[in-house]
């Protein structure tokens, strides 16, 4: 991790006057994460280099993840790249036949890798934090069982730890369930490229495809076409063949010798709401509306509030203006309701969000978590099993809990930039996804 040291609490002073700053943010989480996983699958004849990547706690287990499991990994994180290769002579797609792998409370981490070793001839436990061993993962094991691969959850409650004894997938057709995190499809889809690597091949060539069903609705969709235009930048071609099933064609068409991350749209989405809570403008550099992150659309919901969005060669510009309360479906980009959470307590009026039912399952139960803190600061919140409805009243400090979750103290800190005496508890948390968060907040005052 950076050497970074946090304090136990930290007072977010409100700012002197609307902020005009331009901000640049650290590459994408979700992407670092893919990218890697696609650059061990696809590094057999040469090195492959991962720039942009970004340095935090999830991408760190990651990459340390990959190393347990054989990949020969270089990590620069100075110079934001790691170059990745499988090991000359590897035969199988995970060279390590057994491993322990250690994934803290990342989410992308552990789904990733169980789906990725399940294509190996191995054994592999996966654990991490307490909370993780409370997230959900018994979807992706069921659809593991459907290829023919042992995959359980050791306690047997359907969460981490997991444990996969496989000797690599026995058929062409999988099914999973959608509607509790989109990165178990994503998982099985760049999996599913290499999942013939190393057997004997197929007498009949449409088994070298996969095809991945999807039974009931999927949330976070996004995602998926993120992972999709990621799989075709590293030339794997996979698709939607239908509204609930994907064709991953057996086949690779040759790997990039470096992979560009982009700047991550969930991280700009902060300093977009830092406009619209404290009036001014700001950019965020390097993002566009044709992001392959689903969030940069939180400028748009931003825009039905009041908000002046702009675009142009640097960025993304968003002028604050006032705020008018707003209903909107989040679900597309669920990771920014935390965010939208806190420009609502400065809206004339109510705002309600809804079908995030999904995002209980994350880091923290972030429907729970968000309403108790909102209601701190003066909000009034009314809590459903989908989401919640967020009704202004007279705002006053608070010191606010942030429940070990990266995105909750980064969307409550927004709240002290219009209000003082907000005081955010264990901040150190933003090192699971943005460890240089607060030092970037603090340019909102040049």
């Amino acid at each position: 991790m950076p050497d970074i040291t946090y304090p136990a609490e930290l007072e977010v002073v409100p700012l002197a006057g609307p902020p005009a700053a331009t901000v640049t943010v650290p590459g994408s989480k979700s992407i670092t994460n893919r990218a890697l996983v696609l650059a061990a699958l696809g590094g057999v004849s040469h090195d492959i280099t991962v720039s942009g990547a970004l340095r935090s706690e999830d991408t760190e287990v990651m990459a340390d993840g990959l190393r347990r499991l054989g990949f020969r990994v270089d990590a620069d994180w100075a110079a934001a790249a790691v170059t990745i290769r499988c090991p000359a002579g590897a035969r199988a797609a995970v060279p390590a036949a057994a491993a322990d792998l250690w994934v803290a409370n990342s989410g992308t981490t552990v789904r990733f890798l169980t789906a990725m070793v399940s294509i190996a001839a191995g054994t592999y436990r996966l654990d991490g934090v307490p909370r993780m061993r409370e997230r959900p993962i018994d979807d992706l094991l069921a659809a593991l069982r459907g290829l023919g691969v042992d995959a359980r959850s050791e306690a047997g409650d359907g969460c981490p730890p997991v444990v996969v004894t496989s000797a690599g997938w026995k058929t062409p057709e999988v099914r999973v369930r959608g509607d509790v995190s989109s990165q178990f499809l994503s998982g099985l889809t760049m999996a599913a490229v290499a999942a013939w690597r190393g057997t004997p091949l197929p007498a009949e060539r449409d088994l070298l495809d996969i095809r991945i069903h999807i039974d009931g609705p999927l949330v976070s969709r996004p995602y998926i076409d993120m992972t999709l235009a990621v799989m075709g930048a590293f030339g794997i071609e996979a698709g939607w063949e239908s509204p609930d099933t994907i064709h991953v064609w057996g086949h690779w068409q040759g790997s990039p010798i470096v992979y560009a991350v982009e700047p991550d749209a969930s991280a700009a989405s902060y300093f977009w709401a830092a406009a619209a809570v404290a009036g001014g403008r700001v950019t965020v550099s390097g993002l566009t509306r044709n992001s392959l992150q689903g969030d940069v659309r939180f400028v748009d919901v931003l825009a039905e509030m009041g908000c002046r969005v702009e675009e142009c060669d640097e960025g993304i510009t968003v002028h604050g203006r006032p705020l008018r309360g707003v209903d909107v479906d989040m679900n597309a980009i669920s990771d920014t309701v935390m965010t939208l959470g806190a420009v609502a307590l400065f809206a004339d009026g109510p705002t309600t969000i809804r079908n995030v039912g999904h995002i209980r399952h994350k880091e923290t139960d972030r429907i729970a978590a968000l309403a108790t803190e909102l209601r701190k600061l003066g909000a009034t919140v009314d809590e459903r099993p989908d989401g919640l409805t967020i009704t202004p009243g007279p705002l006053r400090g608070a010191a606010v809990d942030t429940y070990n979750d990266h995105r909750m103290a980064m969307s409550l800190a927004l709240v002290g930039l219009k209000v003082p005496g907000v005081v955010i508890r264990d901040p150190g948390c933003v090192a699971k996804t943005y460890p240089g968060f607060w030092q970037d907040l603090e340019r909102l005052r040049a």
